[in-house]
């Protein structure tokens, strides 16, 4: 089985359980949604958290497997749930054009001066599960904030 194969319609299931977790922000106020909580990394906030996930699909599908030059959003550019849902519209344009590369080669990669290898399949399994990650501790902070978390699992 080709990776694509494989790995488009587990990116449509990423994608739905996405799209459940912006539906839920949506009903955040908009202070919650930037509130930091210094107990969670990367910025702490549900927005910060969001801008976090997307520049890390921009970081390894985009510069590493397919080799763009690419910015990294800053979390104060991303306002609002909406704004973050135009971010990860680039993510997925991003997803798509990495699952129809289809590349079978390693790929080489650097970061803080360490070079190493990895396979597409790595990069995919890699964003996704620090997706999966990150959307957690959003559902927490929310619950920290008086918000009862939904579910957003892939099976609901």
């Amino acid at each position: 089985m080709e990776f694509s194969q494989f790995a488009e319609p587990q990116y449509a299931w990423i994608q739905s359980s996405r799209q459940v977790l912006f539906d839920y922000c949506k009903a955040i106020k908009a202070e919650d949604f930037v509130n930091q909580n210094t107990s969670f990394g990367q910025g702490g906030s549900m927005r910060n958290l969001l801008v976090h996930n997307a520049n890390t699909y921009v970081f390894w599908v985009g510069k590493v497997a397919l080799g763009k030059s690419l910015e990294f959003a800053r979390n104060e550019s991303v306002e609002d749930i909406l704004a973050a849902m135009d971010l990860f519209d680039s993510v997925n344009q991003l997803m798509i054009e990495f699952l129809e590369s289809n590349p079978s080669n390693p790929i080489e990669y650097e970061i803080r001066g360490v070079k190493g290898i990895t396979t597409c399949a790595q990069i995919f399994a890699h964003v996704t599960t620090h997706e999966f990650h990150h959307k957690g501790q959003i559902l927490s902070i929310s619950r920290h904030l008086g918000y009862v978390p939904i579910d957003t699992d892939i099976i609901r």
